[in-house]
C-alpha cells in the first residue's frame, strides 16, 4: 500500500467521522434552535441546505471577539448570532459544536493538503 493510499484512507475516516458528528449536531442542536421563534431567524444565512448548521457550529466553535468582529461587517448576515446561540444552548452542545466545526474544517484542510502533495509528487 503507497503511503498516498494510506493517508487518504485516513483522511476518508476522518471525513467519515465529521460527516456523523455533521448529522447528530444538526439533529441534536440546530433542529431545537430552529424550531425555537427567538432563534428562528438568527442561524445564518441557508446557502444550501444545511449550510445553517455550519454557520451555527462555526458561530459557537470561533472566539467570541472574532464572531462579533464578523457581526460588525456588511456581510454580517452570514453569520448567526453568537450571542443569542450561546443563550438557547447547553455546554454540550457547544462542545459538539467546536468538536464538529473542527473536525469538518481540518477534514477539508487535510484534503486539500493530500491534493497538492500527489499532484506535486511528493507522495505517491
Amino acid at each position: 500500500m503507497s503511503s498516498a493510499t494510506l493517508s487518504l484512507g485516513i483522511i476518508l475516516c476522518c471525513a467519515i467521522i465529521s460527516w456523523i458528528l455533521f448529522i447528530l449536531f444538526g439533529q441534536l442542536t440546530v433542529r431545537k434552535l430552529r424550531k425555537n421563534p427567538e432563534t428562528k431567524h438568527e442561524l445564518g444565512i441557508e446557502l444550501v441546505s444545511g449550510w445553517d448548521i455550519i454557520n451555527v457550529a462555526q458561530s459557537l466553535a470561533l472566539p467570541i471577539t472574532l464572531i462579533r468582529r464578523f457581526r460588525k461587517t456588511q456581510i454580517s448576515f452570514f453569520y448567526s448570532d453568537a450571542d443569542l446561540l450561546i443563550k438557547h444552548t447547553s455546554k454540550f452542545d457547544r462542545i459538539l459544536a467546536k468538536v464538529f466545526y473542527w473536525t469538518f474544517t481540518m477534514t477539508g484542510i487535510l484534503i486539500l493538503i493530500w491534493v497538492c502533495l500527489v499532484t506535486i509528487g511528493i507522495l505517491k
